[in-house]
């Protein structure tokens, strides 16, 4: 439901990559502090999902004098609003400076309020809210129904950055993002100069904050151990589809526009009971389809606006959402809520089996439901341990034509890396196939109901840790609740794949 603003915002994003909402609700985690739902929500394996807050740290010093957030509160209006609202000191107009780095949407049970405010500190909410941006193209603006919004303020907290849950690594007492200090700083341009070459070219990547040798060293370890399985998973796909561009079109459906995607997710989030809790980001300017992380103490979900595909949305939903959003907010009811808790009662780490099950449940209900992009992954890693960036760009293109679509990959798999002349890699995302292969070998024994609402954990520790565990008011996706249906597409992605179990037997 749309509420007009004081000025015409039609065609401008509302909130920036700056600025984050605290949302407050009946399901309240913005008690927690920032860095607790940061080790929870960040899916580090999935993308450069440090878009966000790489942001947002660049802009923090400049605008921290400039900015200043304003209070605005308010009554129900009455016949004659006008009457009271001058008689309230309390009601003070926010300066609205607005911005068109991408669309940001919340989306909230409660009316509508429309944000206008657009600064470096974030800006608590009293009420549920629903914030639209660009991409939406509104009506005539009607003359009547004013409305009021309820604003309070908060200060300012520091900026943080934003790293894996799965880690936890910690130097010299600092927490550090591996996946902040592998991007790249001259992509476009190393891109630019690639694709002028005719793929010839070696990129030669520079980072802002270069990783540790000895963490770039603990992740250059590609493994061979299912490569035999995805080259047969991306075969039997090409065989029926011809090539991965007909699979995606005919499997993916149509792109969606970012008003498509705003009703489908909102949609998504009534069904799980989770409307409100979670902002929504849209973007093109991120390497993977979507990724759930946590800016300024709000959970984010950020998706790519060109690759959201019609069939294929609700998947990547109930890999963020359903698999990776509800095991964190379930983990902060458990023992093991923090590195010291999962350091006592001696957990494994939560990958593979975090996005081993979330890559399950992004496929889960397809008609034909191959793990192309796990093993496309897996393979394109493997090989770039062994390869140049160009050898590698070639020799994905036997499974990708489009050369955009090969970019990516390579780059992810080379990311971390200066010199891409040299063989290497940067091995994290094999975990997806990995986790994929370990849960279909034992999904006979698996408690997957367990398996969620115990919070990130190993699949390997669910037996162990049930007992100390807490299971009342649990938060479980709508697909696990119908335990038959789940069990039988869990079969339909074997023969799909054509896996066998004694082929998993033998592997693992």
């Amino acid at each position: 439901k749309l509420h007009w603003p004081e000025q015409e915002l039609a065609k401008k994003s509302i909130l920036n990559a700056e600025d984050s909402l605290i949302i407050d609700n009946k399901r309240s985690i913005s008690h927690l502090s920032s860095g607790v739902l940061k080790d929870i929500f960040t899916t580090g394996t999935s993308s450069y999902n440090v878009l966000l807050q790489s942001k947002e740290e660049k802009k923090y010093h400049s605008q921290k004098q400039s900015s200043s957030t304003y209070s605005k509160r308010c009554r129900k209006p009455s016949k004659s609003p006008n009457t009271s609202r001058s008689k309230d000191p309390r009601r003070m107009k926010a300066l609205v400076p607005v911005t068109s780095s991408g669309t940001w949407y919340c989306l909230e049970r409660r009316p509508a309020v429309f944000v206008t405010s657009s600064v470096s500190s974030p800006v608590k909410f009293t009420h549920d809210i629903s914030v639209t941006g660009n991409g939406i193209v509104l009506p005539p603006k009607p003359k009547s129904k004013v409305k009021w919004y309820h604003f309070s303020t908060l200060p300012k907290p520091k900026p943080q950055l934003s790293r894996s849950f799965e880690k936890g690594d910690d130097f010299s007492g600092k927490k550090f993002c591996i996946l902040t200090a592998i991007k790249p700083t001259n992509l476009e341009k190393e891109k630019l100069r690639f694709f002028k070459s005719d793929y010839t070219y070696n990129p030669q990547f520079e980072y802002a904050n270069p990783a540790l040798p000895s963490v770039l060293a603990k992740h250059s370890h590609a493994s061979d151990r299912f490569l035999k399985q995805s080259i047969n998973i991306m075969e039997l796909t090409l065989q029926k589809y011809g090539s991965y561009e007909k699979f995606e079109q005919a499997t993916g459906g149509s792109l969606l526009s970012k008003t498509r995607i705003w009703s489908h997710v909102r949609k998504y989030m009534m069904k799980e009971g989770c409307l409100g809790e979670i902002v929504v980001h849209l973007t093109e300017d991120l390497l993977s389809r979507a990724s759930m992380t946590v800016v300024n103490g709000c959970p984010t979900l950020t998706i790519n606006v060109s690759t959201a595909r019609e069939h294929w949305l609700e998947g990547m939903l109930r890999h963020e959402i359903g698999t990776h959003y509800f095991r964190g907010i379930n983990n902060l009811q458990q023992p093991w809520n923090s590195w010291t808790g999962r350091k006592k009662h001696e957990l494994k780490p939560n990958n593979p089996t975090e996005e081993g099950l979330a890559s399950i449940h992004s496929v889960l209900f397809r008609k034909d439901p191959f793990l192309w992009r796990a093993a496309l992954l897996y393979y394109t890693v493997y090989q770039a341990s062994q390869m140049s960036f160009c050898e590698l760009f070639k020799d994905i293109g036997r499974f990708v034509k489009d050369p955009n679509t090969r970019w990516d990959y390579c780059v992810r798999a080379k990311r971390g890396w200066t010199d891409t002349s040299q063989p290497g890699c940067f091995s994290k995302d094999q975990v997806y196939l990995d986790g994929i292969l370990q849960i279909l070998r034992y999904r006979d024994t698996i408690d997957f109901h367990l398996l969620t609402a115990l919070g990130k954990v190993s699949y390997e520790d669910v037996d162990r840790l049930k007992g100390l565990a807490v299971t009342e008011n649990m938060r479980v996706p709508h697909f696990l609740q119908d335990h038959g249906r789940y069990m039988e597409h869990l079969e339909k992605i074997m023969e799909v794949n054509e896996l066998t179990d004694r082929e998993l037997k033998d592997l693992i």
